[in-house]
């Protein structure tokens, strides 16, 4: 394709299309808004310790190694997966501490030891885990769900035979019920809803192929932080001709008679054949086309968003080596936390604490004494709430329930702090109401009611990153810019 492309933002979607559309012979530039590359997979120092903001885990290493085939480079020499045995460790609001791993004996075993359930329970949550994902994985996630072709597909022929297998029509939460007796255990499943930033009592049951991708492909840290990961897409993008233009802003996507034309910056207009948006939907939208109203932008506003974040990063004064990489503190009231989430758009009372320390793997992001702990809490959209109040009572919340765990008074350890809160999301990356994940899949069709990666009534103009097909997360997002680029090479040849 030797046309011009311009890509508007350069998160992991944004910086996968360009690189294919470089290597398919496209003169290629990306603009972005921030200094560095990388959206919401960013890097923040604080004194001595290094902190990843966003994403945590590194899954489905397979898609990412295809990606660099496809580039007709190696990712052994872009990126260094370091796999994490355990996944995570977990403390239920009884006491209970458990450790999962990918290993399924390993994993069995530790659920046997604590009574969350028998290694037949998980057998069969695995194994059915694992038809789902053969029946309608690929087709989710590989290809678009909005262009014709797809059903004629091998795929998607077997997704059709199989739709009714999928139970689109429960939730995640009545599935798991159903497969464990022990509610501990039906919370630990429970939680992979919150991967796509959804409640796993209003999801649907297909998303059981969350876990399956986790235990069967294994779950990972990257040498160098997560932020590694958009460092070397740019560095693969760079080699292929790729043009960066970081620091500058699209004010602006231009489109005469229902087709691109190129993006204004600053009053410079940039001319372009394909223009792919790898900013937020209603963004690209309402600020950068400049058509609120479009049926496109009206539909996908009527859709509810995913949950959002608060974030705070500590720079902790000791080390605790009974901490792993990846931490789950579970509040004692699932159904009220997520009700609090997506009903009553508030923080929960008691909400469930993630904590991820990187300093585990990378010693050097943290001093010798001490680690860098990425506390994470679900949080509702940002729709004006007092957030600095809010973050005020989830500390103290936060620190209470961890203290108690770790028998300790976590507050006067932090050396370093700093809060981000979902209105901070929002400024910072544009995406709207600060939603992590585009829309949440509270629908029985929810994979369907995403944006497509192709604009159907604005020739030229294509879509990736989280806010589009299939979703969000770091594997979806990349594979989000893969659909894009081939749809370009296909309809803009």
């Amino acid at each position: 394709m030797n046309r011009r492309a311009i890509i508007v933002g350069a998160g992991i979607g944004g910086l996968a299309a360009a690189a294919l559309l470089a290597k398919g012979g496209g003169q290629v530039t990306v603009f972005e808004q921030a200094a560095a590359t990388g959206g919401k997979a960013a890097s923040r120092q604080l004194g001595g310790y290094r902190f990843d903001t966003g994403p945590s885990l590194f899954t489905l290493p397979e898609v990412f190694r295809a990606f660099f085939a496809r580039l007709g480079m190696d990712l052994r020499n872009y990126l260094k997966p370091v796999p994490l045995a355990p996944l995570c460790a977990y403390e239920f609001a009884d006491g209970t501490r458990l450790q999962s791993f990918s290993d399924r004996a390993r994993f069995a075993a530790e659920l046997e030891r604590t009574g969350l359930a028998t290694a037949t329970e998980l057998a069969a949550y695995l194994e059915k885990s694992a038809r789902l994902w053969d029946w309608a994985g690929e087709l989710f996630l590989t290809r678009s769900l909005h262009e014709p072709g797809t059903y004629a597909s091998r795929q998607g022929l077997r997704a059709i035979l199989h739709a009714t297998r999928l139970s689109p029509f429960s939730s995640l939460h009545a599935a798991n019920a159903r497969a464990f007796t022990d509610p501990r255990a039906v919370q630990l499943f429970d939680r992979y809803a919150t991967y796509n930033g959804s409640s796993p009592f209003r999801t649907p049951a297909t998303m059981r192929i969350i876990p399956h991708v986790e235990y069967a492909y294994g779950g990972f840290a990257l040498q160098g932080g997560i932020v590694s990961l958009p460092r070397a897409l740019e560095r693969a993008a760079r080699a292929l001709g790729v043009e960066f233009r970081l620091g500058t802003r699209v004010a602006r996507i231009r489109t005469e008679n229902n087709r691109c034309t190129g993006v204004e910056t600053d009053g410079e207009f940039h001319p372009a054949d394909v223009v792919v948006s790898n900013a937020d939907v209603l963004s690209t939208y309402r600020t950068l086309l400049r058509l609120p109203q479009a049926p496109a932008a009206r539909r996908y506003a009527r859709l509810e968003p995913s949950s959002s974040g608060l974030v705070f990063l500590w720079g902790m004064g000791r080390r605790f080596p009974g901490m792993q990489v990846h931490n789950i503190f579970f509040s004692g009231d699932y159904p009220d936390e997520f009700d609090a989430l997506f009903r009553r758009l508030e923080l929960p009372a008691e909400p469930t604490v993630y904590v991820n320390i990187t300093s585990k793997v990378d010693p050097e992001d943290a001093p010798p004494e001490g680690e860098n702990w990425f506390v994470l809490l679900n949080a509702p959209r940002n729709a004006g709430q007092d957030w600095s109040t809010l973050a005020a009572r989830a500390r103290a919340a936060v620190l209470k329930r961890v203290s108690r765990a770790l028998d300790c008074d976590l507050a006067t350890l932090i050396r370093e702090e700093q809060i981000i809160t979902p209105a901070d999301i929002e400024r910072d990356t544009g995406s709207t109401f600060g939603s992590l994940y585009g829309i949440a899949s509270h629908h029985p069709v929810a994979a369907f009611l995403r944006h497509p990666n192709r604009s159907r009534r604005i020739r030229g103009l294509y879509f990736a990153g989280g806010s589009v097909h299939p979703g969000g997360g770091m594997p979806l997002a990349l594979l989000s810019g893969m659909l894009a680029a081939d749809l370009a090479e296909k309809h803009e040849a």
